[in-house]
């Protein structure tokens, strides 16, 4: 669980990302995202080339209730560093890792089968508005 309350107690899907933020459930967030099974988070990395294994804290304290996190790493595909990939291994949850507007379409999909998805978006500035 994170220390931090939710900005929604539940998952839901995004409408619009991009801007520096993101749109779900009639509201809008600045900065990055941390998906839950818990809720939506705010979500502090900027920068996928700087993540650590301590970004990660919350999805550790909810790993057995996720299946997989989807990282969107803002406009590149970057993966995290070694570390952080063997702790998901560890922790039994599986890691997928692509640019922020992929991540954020197929988190979309998993989510209306219902599926147990978490996922971590780093903010990107080029708008984009999901329809």
């Amino acid at each position: 669980m994170s220390t931090a309350a939710p900005h929604l107690p539940e998952r839901a899907a995004i409408d619009a990302y991009g801007n520096g933020g993101f749109r779900f459930a009639d509201m809008s967030h600045q900065g990055s995202l941390l998906i839950l099974p818990s809720g939506m988070y705010s979500w502090s990395p900027r920068d996928a080339g700087a993540l650590s294994q301590g970004d990660f804290q919350a999805v550790w304290s909810e790993a057995a209730d996720i299946g997989f996190l989807l990282l969107g790493t803002g406009d590149e595909q970057i993966w995290p560093n070694r570390d952080i990939e063997r702790e998901f291994v560890h922790k039994g949850v599986a890691l997928e890792v692509m640019q922020t507007g992929a991540a954020v379409r197929t988190y979309n999909v998993l989510i209306a089968e219902q599926r147990p998805v978490a996922a971590a978006l780093i903010a990107v500035d080029s708008h984009r508005l999901r329809q």
